[in-house]
């Protein structure tokens, strides 16, 4: 059984169809890849996976488990976790009040506990800041932990939103362009913390990502779209030598 299963999912916006009957399976520990020109339907099959958008037709599947029609904060609960391809933060608080936000589907609390600070309360405090620090850590965020995100550089507002992903305990995480907008140096930086997300946190990855030398750093597998429609799913090396591929995406 897969880990995670893509199902002949299709999305329709009246006569255009972004996702055209796409299929694929992801093993636990793989990074997957998904690559395509703008408009290819990679966005929006991750709007699909975290439940923004409901398919027209067609099944999500994780660990065994028929997820299409369950709700986005079901969805996360479950452990999947994504970032965004336009950074999506609160840009007048902390970066640690950012990444508190993160354990929000873990808060098992009740409202009347939390207005009375009863111990279970603050010993799930206790246990939110001690994973968020973790995660501070090992994304090397200790210099900005008080600074306000809205005056971060944006290579560092990046790297906090994987963080706040990241702190939601992620079993699955939906990476949305994650070198989009970095310099040469970032990205190098984020495809070593996406190789140890998997090999340190053990997390399974789901990428979209337009900058090929990132996608051959990382990548297991790599799956190509076009106009919604798979055009060849392989290695990093595969796909790049697929014919279509060239023709549609690579441009040479």
């Amino acid at each position: 059984m897969s880990y995670f299963k893509v199902d002949a999912i299709t999305l329709r916006f009246g006569g255009l169809v972004a996702v055209d009957a796409v299929s694929f399976e992801i093993e636990k520990g793989e990074i997957f890849t998904i690559i395509g020109p703008n408009g290819a339907g990679k966005t929006s099959i991750f709007n699909l996976i975290s439940r923004l958008y409901n398919p027209t037709s067609g099944r999500l599947y994780f660990e065994g488990r028929d997820i299409t029609e369950l709700a986005p904060h079901e969805i996360a609960r479950l452990g999947i976790a994504r970032t965004f391809q336009n950074i999506e933060l609160f840009d007048n608080a902390s970066m640690l009040a950012n990444l508190l936000v993160g354990r929000h589907c873990h808060t098992k609390t009740k409202l009347w506990q939390e207005m009375l600070f009863l111990p279970s309360v603050r010993a799930a405090e206790k246990a939110h800041r001690h994973m968020v620090e973790e995660i501070i850590e090992f994304l090397d965020l200790q210099p900005y932990r008080d600074k306000i995100i809205a005056g971060l550089p944006y290579g560092v507002r990046k790297v906090v939103e994987l963080a706040r992903a990241l702190c939601s305990e992620p079993k699955l995480i939906l990476l949305d362009e994650p070198s989009s907008g970095l310099n040469v140096e970032e990205t190098t930086d984020m495809s070593f913390w996406i190789r140890d997300i998997r090999t340190e946190l053990g997390i399974t990855v789901l990428m979209v990502e337009h900058d090929m030398s990132l996608v051959n750093r990382v990548s297991d597998r790599v799956l190509a779209l076009n106009y919604g429609k798979v055009l060849t799913l392989g290695t990093p090396a595969e796909v790049q030598n697929h014919p279509d591929v060239i023709a549609a995406y690579l441009g040479a």
